[in-house]
């Protein structure tokens, strides 16, 4: 089965966010992403990055502002595909379907930012259109949050919730060490 990694929103907007002081899980994301990046280079199988260029006048994710540059370490490199979205997902007002389908690719191995937003509804939607995705919990991250009844979330029940919801129904949830069983 032909097998490609989709990096989701690895922008500088995290960063800075991490550096605010928020709370976050998983501190070895990107450490794992670059594991994985390295392994299917190595490899020479297919990387499609994804980067989120939100329209929203205030959003720290636009390409006219900091926050909107790739995090060094995850820039995609010549002939790695680089799908620009404006919403969650990779796959709503983009040709990355198209592009997968063309190149033959039938199982997605899936990591970036942010857990429960944009790595989740890319996931959502990757089962709902037939591919065999694999969301990969130690090259996510979430941050903390207060829902709109004031309780308070911990990142790291976030990021469990978020597993929880993708795991058999839209995805199949692996550690970055299983996800890389897949492609050898």
């Amino acid at each position: 089965m032909k097998t490609a990694l989709l990096v989701i929103d690895v922008q500088m907007g995290f960063v800075f966010r991490d550096a605010e002081g928020v709370s976050r899980s998983c501190s070895e994301a990107e450490q794992n992403i670059g594991a994985l990046l390295s392994t299917f280079r190595g490899q020479g199988l297919p990387v499609f990055h994804i980067h989120n260029d939100d329209k929203a006048e205030a959003s720290t994710f636009r390409f006219d502002k900091p926050g909107g540059a790739v995090q060094p370490f995850a820039q995609p490199i010549d002939g790695e595909p680089v799908i620009v979205k404006h919403v969650s997902s990779g796959f709503v007002g983009t040709t990355l379907e198209e592009d997968l389908k063309t190149a033959g690719i039938e199982r997605l191995i899936l990591c970036g930012a942010a857990a429960n937003y944009c790595v989740e509804t890319t996931a959502r939607m990757a089962g709902n259109l037939g591919f065999d995705a694999y969301y990969v919990s130690d090259a996510v991250w979430a941050y903390e949050s207060t829902g709109p009844d004031g309780v308070y979330h911990t990142a790291e029940q976030i990021h469990s919730t978020t597993l929880s919801n993708i795991h058999g129904e839209f995805a199949t949830v692996v550690n970055s060490t299983d996800a890389l069983c897949l492609i050898v």
